[in-house]
């Protein structure tokens, strides 16, 4: 295994208890406690809106208000946090900010989360917790050999790449240029609501986009995920490609389960 690989096929081990898993989004920052054995929520998720001006700062204050919230919920819920980022993470230290405050670039986000919460906090891009959720426990686990991408389709689009059951991560297939284009200005699900494209005329992009992305790295399954996956059905069989493509079962829920597997220190953390 490469250094720089993550195995999603560890034993599960949550003695030092429960984790929690919180998800940074544009719009809300979303947490739950996980129970990891069923691979799903153990109560019921809490959001708080993102702040207007979300510097590391201000989210750090909004994911100590959601450990506290959710502990009031959960007093079990002592084990580790995970938080996910929608930009580029390395070993906790974020790369990239294309959709949110400039101000996160070369931020190790582990590190103020850890300071701000008084609790261990592991800090993931977005798209690869997703993609570990839906290969352990979703729409990729029978995926067992091979090259399995993910897509969440959103404010953007992310990637998560998992081959042979091992994460590849900070893919960031959303910013491919395609036809003189960002790919994710011109193919997320955000850009479909801004022009009032019909499903049809979004699933031709659609089918640009991971045309380019079957042509680069020919997977063997593509999963879309993010909140327009509950929509697949609009969508999904209007994308005409060779590669097998199907909606993420998780859903929405998968960023935050996949930052609690991080968390947990299940996946070579």
């Amino acid at each position: 295994m490469a250094a720089n690989e993550t195995s999603v096929h560890t034993d599960i081990d949550t003695s030092s208890g429960m984790p929690l898993g919180i998800d940074f989004g544009g719009s809300g920052i979303k947490g739950a406690a996980v129970d990891l054995e069923r691979g799903d929520f153990a109560g019921a998720r809490v959001k708080i809106k993102t702040p207007k001006k979300s510097t590391p700062d201000a989210v750090a204050d909004v994911v100590v208000q959601l450990i506290d919230r959710l502990m009031e919920k959960h007093p079990d819920a002592t084990g580790p946090v995970g938080v996910t980022v929608p930009g580029i993470v390395q070993h906790g230290i974020v790369r990239s900010a294309a959709n949110i405050d400039k101000s996160w670039i070369d931020v190790d986000a582990d590190e103020i989360f850890t300071k701000a919460s008084g609790r261990d906090v592991h800090v993931m891009n977005d798209a690869d917790a997703a993609g570990l959720a839906e290969a352990r426990y979703g729409a990729a686990r029978e995926q067992k050999k091979g090259l399995a991408i993910l897509t969440t389709l959103g404010t953007g689009i992310g990637s998560a790449f998992i081959h042979d059951g091992v994460l590849v991560p900070n893919s960031e297939l959303g910013h491919l240029e395609i036809d003189g284009h960002v790919a994710e200005k011109r193919a997320a699900s955000s850009v479909m609501e801004d022009e009032d494209l019909s499903w049809e005329e979004w699933a031709a992009r659609l089918t640009v986009y991971y045309t380019r992305v079957e042509r680069l790295f020919t997977p063997d399954l593509f999963v879309v995920g993010g909140g327009v996956s509950k929509d697949a059905a609009e969508f999904l069989h209007l994308i005409d490609i060779r590669t097998p493509i199907v909606a993420a079962q998780l859903q929405n829920r998968a960023g935050i389960i996949g930052a609690a597997l991080v968390a947990q220190g299940l996946l070579g953390r």
